[in-house]
């Protein structure tokens, strides 16, 4: 449906039934798909025939819910994950292995941060960490002959750094190596990645496109951009035979494909890590309403920042979407329609008035999550980010009186009046 608006796409594009088929996705409750003779399984299992055999490798309704994903971001390819870290690791782990380098930026979730420098120079693969304001010059000099990839997020959680797109672009293909970019705060509803030069996209459904806080999931979305062939000894698992299957060739069978088909062939298959086909059905129904409720979420979250920019106890606001944010000119050139609901904000008093202040929330809840239809915050440096050292937290940062605040789309008068009511208690 690529000739189609987003609006559309996020309403008619993966599942299109035709005569005397379900008008809703069905949902593919079966571990297992049935054949009528042993050949046609085993031409599955050599990659000779498409199909389903086993919900841990494929599943119909995940698939159409991947189709529709990649249509809205563009893409050539995607796959559904169990969440949204899996997907970042499933990104990365599918084509560095042990030996290799990666190159992240500093602004990254906790989670994937950990992820990334901890749990993974457990499998032998190094990490270079950049700020992601880091000149072209200096990122240039960060990569190795065994560099894999670039990873970043478009907006960075919860920092809310828009990410120069084409600087990181530019520097990872000089490299010969993809840039990959985790668009979950944003969706592809507000930036479109692969159009500013991005390789991979990554999603945690579990956030804005589910949207209602129901289930938990990532996705995986391959532009079919990056030449993996131009690089054979760079990238053997999508280049060279496979032994693991009867000696594929990932590049030569399934072009622009490969990607997605390694990762589907060889770690789904290993480490397992699928997305349910019921929270698969729940994030097509939230992709529906997707367009809708980030322009909503977009409104309130600008009227929130101005608000809070004229309280006294207030110390600091960031919000690209605002006038006037470190990051407001370029996420005009990345983010046109909008950024996304969640703004930070310190309060005087540090890090204790922070907190008593979050307790006094009544409408608002305190939660360890974003992005869904109800106004919620967070206090990083306390939960999500608390494994990180202080010298890494400001790396990534997170100050230590930063509020994550998601704001959602109850009506903006009485969100206010909670946060007005709150402030009184402080």
């Amino acid at each position: 449906m690529s000739n189609y608006s987003i609006e559309t796409k996020c309403i008619q594009s993966g599942w299109t039934p035709t005569k005397g088929e379900p008008r809703i996705l069905p949902i593919y409750q079966s571990t297992t798909f049935k054949y009528d003779t042993s050949e046609q399984m085993g031409d599955l299992f050599d990659l000779k025939a498409s199909g389903y055999f086993y919900t841990r490798l494929q599943n119909p309704t995940n698939d159409f819910v991947a189709a529709k994903i990649c249509d809205m971001e563009g893409g050539a390819a995607a796959m559904l994950t169990s969440s949204g870290q899996a997907a970042n690791f499933y990104s990365v782990f599918n084509i560095a292995n042990a030996g290799d380098h990666i190159i992240i930026s500093s602004a990254l979730y906790g989670g994937t941060f950990n992820l990334l420098t901890i749990t993974i120079k457990e499998m032998g693969i190094e990490t270079t960490v950049v700020d992601p304001e880091i000149s072209l010059e200096d990122l240039r000099k960060e990569f190795k002959e065994n560099t894999k990839c670039v990873l970043a997020e478009s907006i960075s959680n919860p920092s809310l750094v828009v990410l120069d797109f084409e600087k990181f672009a530019t520097a990872a293909h000089e490299a010969g190596v993809p840039l990959i970019v985790d668009n979950t705060f944003p969706t592809p509803v507000n930036c479109r990645p692969f159009e500013y030069g991005v390789d991979i996209v990554t999603h945690s459904t579990t956030k804005y496109m589910d949207g209602h806080a129901v289930s938990v999931g990532g996705c995986i979305v391959d532009s079919g951009n990056f030449d993996w062939t131009k690089y054979p000894d760079k990238f053997p698992g999508l280049c060279y035979p496979d032994e693991s299957y009867h000696g594929t060739t990932y590049t030569k069978e399934f072009g622009k494909a490969a990607y997605i088909v390694k990762a589907t062939t060889t770690l789904m298959r290993d480490l397992g890590s699928i997305q349910s086909p019921q929270n698969a059905f729940y994030v097509n129904l939230g992709l529906e309403t997707l367009h809708l409720r980030m322009q909503r979420h977009c409104e309130n979250a600008l009227a929130v920042a101005k608000w809070l920019k004229t309280q006294d106890k207030v110390a600091w606001v960031n919000y690209p979407g605002l006038e006037g944010d470190a990051y407001y000119e370029r996420a005009k050139k990345y983010m046109p329609n909008g950024t996304c609901g969640v703004l930070t904000f310190g309060i005087k008093g540090g890090r204790e008035a922070s907190i008593k202040f979050m307790d006094a929330l009544k409408l608002v809840a305190i939660v360890t999550h974003v992005a869904d239809t109800r106004s919620c915050v967070l206090h990083p440096a306390s939960h999500t980010h608390r494994q990180m050292t202080d010298e890494q937290l400001l790396e990534a940062g997170v100050k230590p009186d930063l509020i994550r605040f998601s704001v959602g789309i109850e009506n903006v008068n009485d969100i206010i009046a909670d946060l007005e009511q709150a402030f009184k208690e402080i």
